[in-house]
């Protein structure tokens, strides 16, 4: 099991590049499997999650080839008959579920495990079965097991999102554009992932309306065919070396490759903090002021500030000056990193879903260790302005959705170094 080794104190100047995102690539990589045909996707990260989901599609019966240094993914679906998706996989990723919608969607019939993924917090599936449900699919549960099965054609329905799931609406998405007359689904997520799957089904055509709104009504077609598409680039990924750029008061960083548009608010409320951003295109600016000043934020749905970023906040505001708190309307049990922070010096509590954090404090290295993708890189940044040398242990939770970490920190000052923890 890797760990990384973080000598700590080192500004951060020059380029990183943005990668392809995960949670935008999990939903269209779902869709190559509702076509007739070959589908190709673009600026695919190398993550662990990806490498899983295409162990997934594999298993069912599709070929899908993954061109690495071209960070491109081929999926041909033609081949698809065991329309299963095991425990053994599922359990990895919660992702894993798209299966449901994109089989059943398809073919008339699913069986797919429960999922797992990260040990924080629970993210029912209840929204996307009782979904599936008022569209006229027969749901079952046997031994651990969603089973989905729904004739030729369904005379769908609508059903309201309480509260909006971007997972909830992927599924229904997947699940109705070949099988419902008409489905409406309120309350629907507006994230950039369901507008790029929305946009990538049309593509391959689907007949779908209301793309960006919270209202999708989505009408029956006869048949999809592959597409060639781009995935897009990872807003939490952008977001969190915008972070890592403003800790630091020598910090300049260009960030490339992004999409400002996918942030909502979020450049304007790190220019709160004394923080330069400065978005020329594709090309994000972010040089740290001198002082840090405390800013506090409160997730929100998209285009609210992302729950994704709240841990990376969070831990940026222990080298801001003053009180300042994080509260997370999202998900309410997703403060793990908190006492992991305190033993590198920070001074912060959390009570229900909200960590008051007391600024500035110094923080100095210690050995801390990951349980969930956004803490264990809330450590990697605070262990980059620790004094001294810090550990942070179980990074594979890291690998499932920063691509390269290392690689891209090392070049513009951070030293760190991964090693085999033994």
């Amino acid at each position: 099991m890797d760990k990384f080794i973080i000598e700590g104190g080192t500004p951060l100047k020059g380029t990183i590049a943005i990668s392809g995102s995960k949670n935008a690539a999990l939903p269209i990589i779902a869709a190559g499997l509702l076509g007739n045909s070959e589908t190709t996707i673009h600026n695919i990260p190398r993550l662990q999650d990806i490498y899983t989901f295409n162990n997934v599609l594999r298993v069912v019966g599709a070929k899908v080839d993954f061109i690495e240094n071209e960070n491109t993914v081929k999926i041909d679906p033609t081949g698809v008959s065991h329309l299963e998706a095991p425990y053994d996989l599922v359990r990895k990723m919660r992702a894993s579920f798209y299966m449901l919608g994109a089989l059943v969607g398809k073919h008339g019939y699913a069986k797919v495990s429960l999922p797992g993924g990260c040990a924080w917090g629970p993210r029912p599936v209840d929204l996307h079965l009782k979904g599936m449900e008022a569209m006229g699919i027969k749901i079952s549960l046997d031994k651990g097991y969603v089973i989905a099965e729904a004739g030729d054609t369904l005379k769908g329905g609508s059903f309201t999102l309480e509260p909006s799931s971007v997972g909830a609406t992927v599924n229904l998405l997947l699940a109705s554009v070949l099988k419902a007359e008409k489905f409406v689904i309120k309350n629907a997520a507006k994230e950039p992932d369901v507008v790029l799957l929305c946009n990538t089904l049309v593509k391959m055509g689907a007949n779908i309306e209301g793309i960006g709104t919270d209202k999708l009504t989505i009408r029956k077609v006869e048949e999809l065919n592959g597409v060639e598409i781009n995935n897009d680039p990872d807003r939490i990924e952008l977001g969190t070396y915008m972070i890592a750029g403003a800790m630091h008061p020598e910090n300049e960083l260009t960030l490339t490759g992004c999409n400002a548009d996918h942030l909502g608010g979020f450049p304007d409320l790190l220019r709160k903090t004394g923080t330069k951003v400065d978005i020329d295109g594709s090309v994000i600016k972010i040089k740290a002021p001198k002082v840090l000043k405390a800013v506090s934020a409160k997730t929100d749905i998209y285009p609210g500030f992302p729950t994704d970023l709240q841990a990376q906040w969070a831990t940026m505001l222990t080298q801001a000056e003053g009180k300042s708190k994080v509260t997370d309307t999202v998900y309410f049990d997703r403060f793990s990193y908190v006492p992991e922070l305190v033993r590198l010096g920070a001074e912060m509590h959390n009570e229900k879903n909200t960590v008051h954090i007391e600024g500035k404090t110094p923080l100095t290295g210690a050995s801390v260790m990951s349980t969930d993708l956004r803490a264990s890189v809330s450590l990697v940044l605070a262990a980059m302005v620790a004094e001294n040398t810090t550990e942070v242990l179980r990074i594979y939770h890291l690998d499932r959705g920063y691509e390269s970490l290392e690689n891209k920190l090392g070049p513009v000052g951070a030293k760190i170094t991964r090693v085999e923890d033994q």
